[in-house]
């Protein structure tokens, strides 16, 4: 078996997010900084890992939509607003720091990938 050395680092390393909120389902859109990142997100960030992720919240549902051309991908998760923005005693109600929350997440990234991103941005 042929194996890949890799670093884990933090989502957010290698993508920003931006959320949106509608009643009680939040989407967050996941965009690569670099898009020959994007195959290394769809592989590892799974709708699973995300509900895993927001766990806490008690999502009904996450389901994830690709957008390869813009190197993103979009994940809808619903009931996870406490009721959303008229029912919720929750501080962020709108689920805007959400984002923030997904890019916690670690993944394994290939270190010759790494390296590869630093060289380009030196």
């Amino acid at each position: 078996m042929n194996t890949v050395e890799s670093l884990e680092m933090p989502l957010r390393e290698i993508a920003h997010a931006r959320t949106g909120d509608k009643g009680n389902r939040t989407n967050i859109s996941l965009i690569a900084y670099d898009a020959r990142h994007y195959d290394l997100l769809v592989a590892q960030i799974t709708p699973e890992r995300v509900a895993q992720q927001f766990a806490y919240r008690k999502p009904s549902h996450v389901a994830r939509y690709l957008l390869p051309k813009l190197a993103a991908m979009n994940f809808v998760l619903d009931d996870v607003l406490d009721g959303g923005v008229n029912d919720s005693l929750n501080l962020d109600m709108h689920g805007k720091a959400l984002s923030f929350h997904l890019l916690a997440i670690t993944l394994q990234v290939p270190i010759a990938m790494h390296l590869q991103t630093i060289k380009e941005t030196a």
